[in-house]
Order: C-alpha cells, then sequence, then structure tokens
C-alpha cells in the first residue's frame, strides 16, 4: 500500500511508534519558529533545560506581534529574544521584517521538512510540501533541544480538487468551504492532504493560505505535495537548491475523502463569531461595513495585496469605510512599493499599516463599538478584534476590496469586473537585511528588563486533589477567552501578573476567586463545554492557571494543542463520559479525587467524587503514556530535565 504526502515526511522523520492512527508517534523536527508573544516563554523554558546552544538544524525567532511597543515592556522582550538568538544560535528576525508564517515561507521552508511552531497557523508550511505543526511554547523549546515531538499519528483525510478557481474566487473561498463543511470541532489528531488536478492550478500563496487556515478545523496540520509550482516559487526566491519533489504514491489510501470542484466555488464569508458559521458573501450582500482590514499570516501576499491594487486602482474608498492595509513581509512591502500598487493603495484612501500580525490579533486597528469589520484573518472569536461587541466576518482580499469601495458587503463576481492576472514572478525581491543571523561559537550576554520573569515552576501531581469548580462555562471557549491577547498582550513574560487576566473576558473575578482557594490549599477545577481551548497555541492558557492553582479541566471536549499543553504544566485534561455529568455540575461545588497518581498510572477512568452534589461520576483520561508521566511528576520539564542533562 502506498502513502501520502504527509505519511511520507512522518516515515522519514520517525524517532519512536509506528505510523497507525491512534497511536502515539515521536516526531524528529527539523526547524522550529516562535514569535514574540509565545517566544519569551519559550526561550525562557529552553535556558532552564541548560542547553548552551540549539540542537536542531535550523531555529527562527520572530518579532511580529508586540510590535505597538506601548511602555517597555515589548520592547524589552525584543532585547531579551534578540540576545538569547545570539547567545543560543538562533536567527533573530526584528520586528518589521514581517509576519512568521509569511517571512518563513519565503525564506526558510523546505519541502519535505518538518517544522514546529509556538503559534497555531505554523501548518502555513504546509504549502510548500512541509509538515509544519503548531505547537506550545514549550513543546517548540523541546524541540531546539533536540527532544523529538509526541503526538498522536494522525489519520489523514484526502481532499481532492479539480477544475479551476473563476475570477474573484480566492483561495480563501476554498478553505472556508472546508470548514463549511467539517467545521471546527471534531477533527482532531486529523491532517488534511490535498490532492487531484485541481492542485497545479494553485500557487504557493494560494496553497499557504488554505493550509493555514485548516487550524481553524482543529487538524494536526494540512499539506500539498511539492511540486513544479513549489519548484518554481523556490527558484524565484532565490532557494532552488532547497526544492525537493514530493508526491503521494498512486495507491496511496487515505481515511476519507472530500471532494471540491474549484470551478464551483463562490465568494464566501465566516460571520460572527466563528470561523466555521460560513455562508455564501451572496447571501448576505448589503450589509453596512464599517471597517476593512486586509492583510495577516492568511492573507498578505504580494498576489493578494497585487489583485488589491488592482481593484482599487483609481477609485476611492467609501466615505463610511476605513480600510488597513498590512503587507504580509517586508518582502511584499518592497515589491508592491516597486510595481506602484502602494501607490494605488495609498491614492484609494487605504491606510498602510505594519508588516506584522497587528490587527488580527486585536492590539490595533479595532473597530468601532458595534461595528462591521471585514478582515481577511483566520479568526473572528468573540472580542479577539480588540472591540467587545465588534462584528468580524472573515473574507478573501477581493471581497474586502470591492466592500470598500461599495461601503456594504459585496460579492465580487457580481460586478462584471475584468479577470486580474497576478504577473508571474521569476525573481523575489527578497531583502534579507533585517534577519540578525547567530555568529559561529559567538558569546551574548542575555538582556533581562524588569519584565522578563521566570519559567514557570510546577509541582508533582497530589495524591488527593480538593478542589473547588471556580467557574463552569459553555461550548467553545478559546485561549482567547482564557488568556486574552491586545493590550493584555505585553504582560506574557511575567506569569505572575499576566494570572491577573486569566478569564477576564469570561468572569473577571475569576483569578481573585482561584488565589484565594490556592492561598487556603483549595485546588481550582474549571468545567467547560465542547470544544474547550479551540484558537491560539497559546501555552499562557495553561500556564496562568496553573500558577493560579488550577488542577484540572473538566470538558466535553478538549482541542489538541490545548490538550497538550495542559499536560506540559501539569493540569489534568478529563473528559465527560457522559453529557448528563456535565450538566449536573455546578460553579461552587466541591470535588475530591482521590489516590490521583495511581488513578493517572492505571490509564484508566478517573473516578471523581461530588462532595456537594453527594454522588460519584467517571471522567476520561485520554493522553499518552508519555502524559501520564508528565501529568504525576509535575510536567514536560519536570520530565525531560534528567534525561537531557543525561544527553
Amino acid at each position: 500500500m502506498g502513502l501520502g504526502v504527509a505519511y511520507k515526511i512522518l516515515k522519514s522523520h520517525l524517532a519512536a511508534g509506528q505510523l497507525v492512527p491512534g497511536k502515539t508517534i515521536d516526531v524528529v523536527m527539523d526547524q522550529t519558529l516562535t514569535q514574540d508573544a509565545t517566544g519569551t516563554m519559550a526561550y525562557l523554558q529552553f535556558e532552564s533545560l541548560g542547553l548552551d546552544h540549539v540542537r536542531n538544524e535550523l531555529a527562527v525567532s520572530y518579532v511580529d506581534h508586540n510590535t505597538v511597543q506601548v511602555g517597555f515592556e515589548n520592547a524589552d522582550d525584543h532585547l531579551y529574544l534578540q540576545s538569547v538568538a545570539a547567545a543560543k544560535g538562533i536567527i533573530f528576525s526584528k520586528p518589521g521584517n514581517g509576519i512568521c508564517h509569511q517571512v518563513h515561507l519565503e525564506r526558510f521552508g523546505i519541502p519535505g521538512k518538518t517544522l514546529i511552531g509556538s503559534d497555531s497557523h505554523t501548518p502555513t508550511g504546509g504549502g510548500l510540501g512541509m509538515i509544519a505543526i503548531g505547537a506550545g511554547g514549550l513543546d517548540v523549546a523541546l524541540a531546539m533541544a533536540g527532544v523529538p515531538f509526541s503526538i498522536i499519528c494522525p489519520r489523514v483525510i484526502e481532499i481532492r480538487l479539480s477544475g479551476k478557481l473563476r475570477p474573484f474566487c480566492s483561495a480563501k473561498d476554498v478553505i472556508l468551504t472546508v470548514l463549511e463543511h467539517f467545521g471546527v470541532k471534531g477533527n482532531v489528531n486529523t491532517v488534511f492532504e490535498y490532492t487531484g488536478s485541481g492542485v497545479s492550478s494553485l500557487s504557493i500563496p494560494e496553497r499557504a493560505t488554505i493550509c493555514n487556515m485548516g487550524a481553524e478545523c482543529g487538524v494536526t496540520t494540512s499539506v500539498f505535495p511539492s511540486d513544479a509550482i513549489t519548484k518554481q516559487f523556490m527558484d524565484a526566491q532565490g532557494r532552488g537548491d532547497d526544492f525537493t519533489a514530493v508526491s503521494a504514491d498512486d495507491d496511496a489510501s487515505y481515511d476519507g475523502l472530500f471532494e471540491i470542484d474549484l470551478s464551483s466555488v463562490v465568494p464566501m464569508a465566516a460571520c460572527p463569531h466563528s470561523p466555521g458559521n460560513v455562508k455564501k458573501v451572496s447571501e448576505i450582500a448589503g450589509l453596512k461595513v464599517n471597517q476593512i482590514a486586509i492583510g495577516s499570516c492568511t492573507n498578505s501576499s504580494y498576489a493578494d495585496l497585487y489583485k488589491v491594487g488592482k481593484i482599487l486602482a483609481g477609485k476611492k474608498i467609501s466615505d463610511s469605510v476605513c480600510l488597513g492595509v498590512a503587507p504580509g513581509s517586508r518582502e511584499v512591502l518592497g515589491m508592491i512599493a516597486a510595481d506602484g500598487t502602494l501607490s494605488e493603495l495609498v491614492s484609494s484612501g487605504a491606510r498602510i499599516l505594519e508588516s506584522a500580525c497587528g490587527f488580527c490579533i486585536g492590539n490595533h486597528f479595532s473597530p468601532n463599538s458595534g461595528g462591521v469589520s471585514l478582515r481577511t484573518n483566520n479568526r473572528n472569536f468573540e472580542g479577539r478584534s480588540g472591540t467587545r461587541d465588534g462584528q468580524v466576518y472573515l473574507v478573501s482580499p477581493e471581497t474586502a476590496a470591492v466592500s470598500a469601495i461599495c461601503g456594504v458587503l459585496t460579492d465580487p463576481t457580481s460586478l462584471g469586473l475584468p479577470e486580474i492576472k497576478v504577473p508571474e514572478i521569476t525573481s523575489f525581491e527578497h531583502d534579507d537585511n533585517l534577519f540578525v543571523f547567530p555568529e559561529k561559537n559567538g558569546k551574548s550576554e542575555i538582556v533581562r528588563g524588569p519584565n522578563i520573569g521566570n519559567p514557570p515552576s510546577c509541582k508533582p501531581l497530589e495524591n488527593s486533589i480538593n478542589a473547588e469548580v471556580t467557574l463552569k462555562v459553555g461550548d467553545k471557549i478559546t485561549t482567547d477567552h482564557i488568556m486574552p491577547a491586545g493590550a493584555r498582550l505585553k504582560y506574557r513574560s511575567n506569569i505572575e501578573k499576566y494570572s491577573t487576566f486569566v478569564f477576564e473576558p469570561v468572569d473577571p473575578s475569576f483569578s481573585a476567586r482561584a488565589l484565594s482557594n490556592k492561598a487556603a490549599g483549595i485546588g481550582n477545577i474549571v468545567v467547560a463545554g465542547q470544544s474547550y481551548g479551540q484558537g491560539s497555541s497559546r501555552e499562557h492558557a495553561a500556564i496562568c492557571p496553573m500558577h493560579l492553582g488550577v488542577k484540572a479541566i473538566l470538558a466535553l471536549s478538549i482541542e489538541r494543542i490545548h490538550q497538550a499543553n495542559l499536560c506540559n504544566f501539569g493540569i489534568l485534561p478529563l473528559t465527560f463520559k457522559d453529557e448528563a455529568d456535565y450538566e449536573k455540575l455546578n460553579q461552587g461545588d466541591r470535588l475530591v479525587i482521590e489516590n490521583a497518581v495511581s488513578q493517572v498510572m492505571a490509564a484508566g477512568d478517573i473516578t471523581i467524587k461530588n462532595l456537594t452534589g453527594g454522588y460519584s461520576f467517571s471522567m476520561a483520561l485520554d493522553v499518552s503514556p508519555l502524559q501520564r508521566k508528565m501529568l504525576i511528576e509535575g510536567g514536560r520539564i519536570n520530565q525531560i530535565k534528567e534525561s537531557l542533562a543525561n544527553g
């Protein structure tokens, strides 16, 4: 039986285990990337391992999240990141160089390689034919130490493409079609692999867009083959020597099939407040729009902005709309400046934003109260834009551009516009001046400002957990709900301070109650519905609750990256076997888990007593043997330190 692209790459990087869906495998990670919002903690954790130098093939530290430097905190983080990069053999990408996923695709991604990044949209690299996986910062720190990444071997769903996209229908509409079909839950431990005759009609930026938003489905990653289109892109980037063809065998087998005729794809929009709430643009056209933001790691390539520029050329955006455009990288910015696209954007009335994550994570360019904002990024969770009641719709650059002119949500295929042909690029005008490459055997002092804290310290699992249900929440609690970004993002390197904002968007009094319980020797438990922890890879959504004394999460389901982060920091990720048990639990109930260590070791269900309700119930602990060890020993750092010390 032949192999597909995903299993071919995993097989060539397999350190332990077998490629059997549902079984634990250890995968060697060639490359790592971090961004500044998660990277500071990742490097503090790497430092705690006591290694002088990274041990993987390539490590890159990007600054792209906290670039609006109000106060000293972000600037201090950046100084720390640059200094630790120089000391440990890591490439440093300075602020202004661009968004990590866009820049990595351009300058470092290699077909057939593996990549792990402390950002949930790391699967963007799948557009180049990589196995690229988002994870918590600790997992990335361990990968930099040469430790294989332990995951559940995924099932692979074939998404077979045929035909060709029609004018003004885009890759964004393709992935929104995928989201419409698969939704945002139920796809854990799955890979989407794109096949079929339609693949050759898609450019690398288009493939990257599709892989980028596969993360919203909750899959481990998404991947395209590496083919002639890939080679053309890498040649144009001046990296042709890194090209390797990777394709599925003719007799490759998959665990499921979804077929898309690209010629049937129409403009789509993800409506508030979920990337899975997808409708055709034509069904909601005419909606008055207040703000439009074009950019993010999903849609900020040269091709995206070239098309936007051609749509806006010679026109003026509506007086009722504020339009912001953020090029994805310094390379993209330079190219649209050289070919006149930038001038077209400015002349139309667009604001040019920094080449950074910015509006996507809600740290600037937030919409007005209750305002409708069309955005080309990947997430529209409630409040993520920085405005609690902002109404965010996710659309393609083409839809965003025509809507900016019309002032209302508009289907770009309805206007009879002439087709836009993006010129073939034989040589991208790359500029690597904002990379700082480490010197061989160079020694560098690590700079620590007052906002740089210590890596978190976890305690071994207690044999008896006496805890209160400090919070009960419903479905789709995202990592933005658990650990808000925006104005709070600058505290990520200071766990004690950042912990005061845990669950702030849901219950601002949670952290005070949790700390009060912790001081009294009472643990905290959070009870949740479906898809708990969806969204960002931010490990702080586990670290900060751990700091507050959270001992367990009891949920109907927990998303993959967050479940791994919980294990990494010693919090039990338990799932209900009976939904009725979720319904019966109340905030304030006192729970006891007796013989917790032996229960976790036994690899069975976990029995919990509800002292308030006077009954017992069972929860599933669906974790790997390695994760059981982590939970017992108090997290991954405790579990791994001794083995690293012994080489």
